[in-house]
């Protein structure tokens, strides 16, 4: 399962997406605005792939020179629980620990928490709701 970065605007960012929509959004009634995407022209797009077709995709932010921000993870439904999440977040992690970033962090939803303590995030701070549903904020040290 080839991970890779993708470039803003192109076919396979138009995968993405779709995907985060499917995932992320349309279970919540929500939709994303056009601004909001314009937006992630600065972004690390990530995206998971079996051939051509996207299994699984997260974005990371930078807040500034110490910190990024991953946001946006999402995997097929029915291909959950078999490690793409995971391999992701490795991707992920390594892309920012080597563009220099020393701590990740996101506002993880409740539902998504054992899975990122798994792999060494710890909740700081307490609950809050976004996009209408619970989440934490979540934080991990980049070990170099």
């Amino acid at each position: 399962m080839p991970i890779k970065q993708i470039d803003f605007g192109t076919k396979e960012y138009h995968q993405m997406t779709k995907l985060r929509n499917e995932i992320l959004r349309k279970p919540l009634h929500l939709h994303f605005a056009k601004e909001e995407l314009e937006r992630e022209k600065n972004d690390i797009l990530i995206g998971a792939f079996e051939e051509d077709k996207m299994l699984g995709c997260c974005l990371l932010t930078r807040i500034d020179k110490s910190n990024v921000r991953l946001r946006q993870m999402a995997v097929q439904n029915n291909l959950q629980g078999r490690g793409i999440g995971a391999s992701l977040m490795n991707f992920a992690e390594n892309i920012a620990r080597d563009s220099g970033y020393k701590k990740m962090v996101m506002h993880a939803r409740k539902t998504a928490v054992g899975f990122y303590e798994k792999l060494g995030y710890n909740v700081v701070g307490n609950e809050f709701i976004e996009v209408s549903i619970p989440h934490f904020v979540m934080e991990k040290k980049l070990k170099f």
